[in-house]
């Protein structure tokens, strides 16, 4: 889309967050039959709400993001990414480094295996 609409003077930016210190997932609604015992969900989404919580012990507050933003739209010269937080540097340049499988399954071992 960048390539695309470049010659029309429109400049494409890319906010991405990685995690951030919200109470997002203090209202975070889960499906009954994924919270009962015998759901195949059940572990996985514990792996999955134990990762978030240790992403968000360090995270940057939400304040960050606004500052990023702000930085990005008032730029003459934007980047086209801008990730916010370690973690989302991190996979940025891990995506640039790896193959789609060797992140897939960098991906599964950051969320599942706390």
């Amino acid at each position: 889309m960048q390539y695309e609409v470049e010659p029309f003077g429109i400049k494409i930016i890319l906010i991405e967050p990685g995690a951030i210190k919200s109470n997002f997932f203090n209202n975070l609604k889960m499906a009954s039959k994924a919270q009962r015992p015998d759901s195949p969900y059940t572990q996985m989404m514990q792996k999955l709400n134990a990762g978030f919580s240790f992403r968000l012990d360090n995270a940057p507050p939400p304040v960050e993001v606004t500052r990023v933003i702000l930085k990005a739209v008032t730029s003459e010269h934007p980047e086209l990414r801008y990730p916010i937080g370690d973690d989302a540097s991190a996979l940025l340049k891990a995506k640039r480094t790896i193959s789609d499988a060797e992140f897939g399954n960098l991906m599964k071992k950051q969320l599942l295996s706390q």
